[in-house]
């Protein structure tokens, strides 16, 4: 899903809701104590740092930086090594006893990163860019779905569920196309977010920002009043991204929607759904997992409808977060099957995704022979119809034109023969495909 995602340059006035820099160590949030421990295991690790490669480091203003080593230094934890021609030349690097300090520090918690952001902070700020404020109208759920080939009554029943920001039951026979559909709502996705690197709750690290699920976005260009002013300064601690979106299949365990600790680093990984706050969550093949889907469904019952959740530390305590989310699962199951009527009825929306109609699946079947450069012939197109989908019951599902036609493009190639959409390579196809007899 990454190239459905282009960096693209924000305009100032939609910058506003990101963060502004702190100016002082009491506006991170963070207590002194901990600011004194993450620079200290830094500087351990790298041995010396200018000023400015550390405010980079740890993505907080050099303003900042300055009080807090100069705390450092009258506590005889740090020393200045070379002064240049500005402040942000100066190298500093631990003494004896801050090099003693940050081996304990690193034998609690070896994260030496980002300065996190409070979890006040964090949560003030999934708030001010929920999901629910977004607007989904049916201009652009068209734009976003051009060239698909979708039922309209499908269309805006997606339309008006991402809208709506409630949690979808996409359900139907395998292959008709819910995966396929489930992604396609990223493209839904309106605006950019904020998304920490970590936040810091009780003194633990929960590392929030994955590159895997968070697509960065270039920040706004700055004007020459912007430069010199902390005011008009984002806070780097916060990466600007595209709304993500978060996909889990048949790995996803009830372990996975917990926070994940790490023994031996000392610092928390966060669950995916809370990776995915601000943006969309989608579990597919729902029933597959090797936990039972009641079980499944049931951890998300409070969070759907209180929206936040509540998480453990491994000293045992606990805390809420917001559950900001659009909640999609996919399932090849009947919404009866897999939950009892008190789940269901929190679903905003259960959409059956079916069988398409003969003129949906040559529409498909055409667009896969010209992808393929496989011509296409209505006589063979008329066969398969009458004489596999027919003649065995087989549905017009939306997989099987790419499932067919691939093979039939492999062959020719394995042959060295242009490829040809006949009836007997259709057969071919179809009985490798269906192994069939």
């Amino acid at each position: 899903m990454s190239s459905q995602f282009r960096a693209q340059v924000i305009p100032l006035e939609q910058a506003s809701a990101f963060p502004r820099a702190p100016r002082t160590v009491e506006e991170t949030g963070l207590p002194l104590l901990f600011l004194v421990e993450l620079v200290s295991k830094l500087l351990f690790v790298r041995g010396q740092l200018y000023l400015t490669d550390m405010s980079h480091q740890i993505r907080l203003p050099a303003i900042v930086l300055d009080s807090l080593l100069s705390f450092m230094r009258a506590e005889r934890l740090c020393e200045v090594v070379r002064r240049g021609e500005t402040d942000g030349d100066v190298l500093y690097e631990l003494t004896d006893a801050g090099r003693a300090r940050a081996v304990e520090y690193l034998g609690r918690c070896k994260y030496a990163g980002a300065a996190p952001v409070s979890l006040d902070d964090y949560v003030a700020q999934v708030e001010r860019q929920s999901v629910t404020k977004m607007k989904v109208t049916r201009e652009g759920v068209d734009k976003a779905f051009r060239g698909l080939v979708i039922k309209p009554e499908v269309r805006d029943q997606l339309g008006a569920a991402m809208g709506s920001g409630r949690a979808l039951f996409l359900y139907g026979p395998a292959g008709a196309g819910k995966t396929y559909l489930a992604e396609r709502l990223a493209l839904l996705l309106d605006g950019d977010v904020a998304v920490p690197h970590a936040i810091f709750v009780d003194g633990e690290i929960i590392q929030v920002y994955d590159p895997l699920i968070h697509h960065v976005v270039e920040d706004a260009p700055r004007g020459a009043g912007a430069a010199i002013d902390n005011l008009m300064r984002p806070d780097q601690r916060w990466v600007r991204c595209r709304r993500p979106v978060a996909l889990t299949g048949g790995e996803l365990t009830l372990k996975m929607l917990d926070l994940d600790y790490d023994a031996s680093t000392g610092f928390y990984q966060a669950p995916p759904h809370v990776k995915a706050n601000n943006g969309l969550f989608v579990v597919d093949d729902l029933g597959r997992q090797l936990v039972q889907p009641e079980q499944l469904l049931n951890r998300w019952i409070v969070p759907m409808d209180r929206h936040h959740d509540y998480l453990a530390l491994h000293s045992g305590i606990k805390f809420s977060l917001p559950f900001d989310v659009v909640l999609v699962f996919s399932t090849n199951l009947m919404p009866s099957d897999v939950a009892d009527p008190a789940f269901l009825r929190r679903l905003g929306y259960k959409i059956h995704i079916g069988p398409m109609d003969e003129d949906e699946y040559r529409s498909i079947f055409m667009r896969v022979c010209e992808e393929r450069e496989v011509p296409f012939d209505e006589a063979a197109f008329r066969s398969l119809l009458e004489d596999f989908h027919a003649g065995s019951g087989q549905p017009l599902l939306a997989c099987y034109p790419r499932d067919l036609i691939g093979p039939i493009a492999d062959f020719a190639r394995y042959r060295g023969e242009p490829a040809r959409l006949t009836q007997d390579s259709l057969q071919w196809a179809w009985h490798n495909y269906f192994a069939s007899r």
